[in-house]
């Protein structure tokens, strides 16, 4: 007479399968993720300053598009104008969280004047301590 054993379950899991598609999600998001553009489309000036030394922390950044309207890269509405009340609540309310956070404001260079102190104001009142302003390198 022939007796069968009987075979234990296997209780171990296998995580090769899962590597390869996290390594295969991993470049795809390497991929994609410089394509991603953020803000709004605005010509900034050309100019030969030196640029800031990149921070921890990202800037906020306060836009002036060529119509005069007002855009803040912060929240789900980045491309949608926002009223100067609400950009400097906002801005307000980011700086209470991060008090270092740097803010910068990228005017398009054929903006009115008076539009980008308009927003350097809104900023001012905020409490922001120092502005910094966006421009394009000069090309050679």
């Amino acid at each position: 007479m022939y007796i069968r054993k009987r075979r234990r379950p296997v209780s171990e899991i296998n995580v090769v399968p899962y590597i390869d598609v996290m390594l295969v999600l991993l470049i795809i998001f390497m991929v994609t993720a410089p394509l991603i553009s953020q803000g709004v489309k605005v010509d900034l000036p050309k100019a030969s300053a030196q640029p800031i030394e990149q921070e921890d922390i990202p800037p906020l950044i306060a836009s002036v598009d060529v119509e005069g309207k007002f855009y803040l890269n912060v929240g789900d509405t980045q491309d949608s104008p926002v009223a100067g009340e609400d950009l400097a609540a906002v801005v307000q309310e980011q700086l209470k969280q991060a008090p270092n956070t740097p803010v910068v404001v990228k005017g398009d260079g054929k903006v009115a004047y008076d539009k980008v102190i308009e927003l350097m104001v809104l900023l001012q009142n905020a409490g922001v301590p120092s502005v910094g302003l966006m421009t394009d390198p000069v090309e050679s």
